[in-house]
């Protein structure tokens, strides 16, 4: 049978692409509190009213926001809202929030799409963004955040905490403050040291791992998720200090990429 001249041949024999550490290699040294370059811009996607990508990394997430639109069973309930003010709690807006893993993004490509931890972790993004956004502003309505890991370097659920709120400014949508998201690991003994935004290998490897959700404005926290072995609590106070330390240092990178993307909406904007 005669080959197809428009595919590329591949080799006979492959290896995968992800590296894999041997069996008894261990993660370098480094610094507890070292940060991961971060890359992010709003507006990428035109299909989508707002969106964001991030890449701090390892990690790399694409969000897309839609809305607000009508929700179901909008048109019922009490009297207008008024220019300026803010719905009752039982007409407040909702946010409905998805959390996916592309085939090829890495650890847990071989689960079925929508499985338990894809929906846990779309709980978690949900919990942490409802309380920045003013849903109170949009009455009857819902917002919808979709979440795409396109590659998992360690720290998954961080980075789209982080660029979800960059898809929602890049909409319009009103919001108290920005949220920043950052992953810790603590090391098994015998040196449990937390180490921040831990790469792959070093959260398979660890006995603990915390991810905070941080409003750094309002020094307000949105988040935590935490799991594995428990410890002495000055441990956790520790991590959570350290999250918190990396959330305020992360946050002038997503405030000016915000601010890029609304200056390239003002350009394109018709006069």
């Amino acid at each position: 049978m005669p080959g197809d001249h428009r595919r590329i041949r591949g080799p006979e024999e492959s290896q995968p692409q992800l590296y894999a550490a041997g069996e008894g290699e261990a993660p370098a040294p480094r610094d507890p509190a070292r940060l991961r370059p971060v890359y992010a811009r709003a507006g990428l996607l035109s299909q989508a009213k707002g969106s964001a990508y991030l890449e701090a990394g390892g990690p790399k997430v694409l969000c897309a926001e839609s809305g607000p639109r009508r929700a179901e069973g909008g048109e019922r309930g009490g009297g207008s809202v008024g220019a300026g003010c803010e719905a009752p709690a039982a007409l407040s807006g909702r946010l409905l929030c998805d959390f996916r893993r592309a085939p090829f993004s890495g650890r847990g490509r071989d689960a079925p799409p929508g499985g338990g931890e894809e929906r846990e972790l779309a709980r978690a993004l949900q919990e942490s963004l409802e309380p920045v956004g003013r849903l109170g502003r949009y009455p009857r309505a819902q917002l919808e955040v979709s979440a795409l890991l396109l590659g998992d370097g360690g720290s998954a659920l961080a980075a789209p905490l982080t660029a979800a709120p960059l898809a929602l400014a890049d909409t319009g949508v009103e919001t108290y403050d920005l949220v920043v998201g950052c992953s810790l690991s603590r090391a098994p003994a015998p040196a449990p040291a937390w180490l921040l935004e831990p790469t792959l290998l070093e959260e398979e490897r660890a006995a603990a791992g915390l991810t905070v959700a941080l409003m750094p404005v309002l020094k307000q926290v949105a988040g935590l998720l935490g799991s594995g072995e428990g410890g002495p609590t000055e441990s956790w106070a520790e991590a959570m200090r350290l999250g918190f330390e990396g959330c305020q240092r992360l946050y002038p990178v997503l405030q000016q990429c915000s601010v890029q993307a609304a200056h390239r909406r003002g350009a394109a904007a018709p006069l």
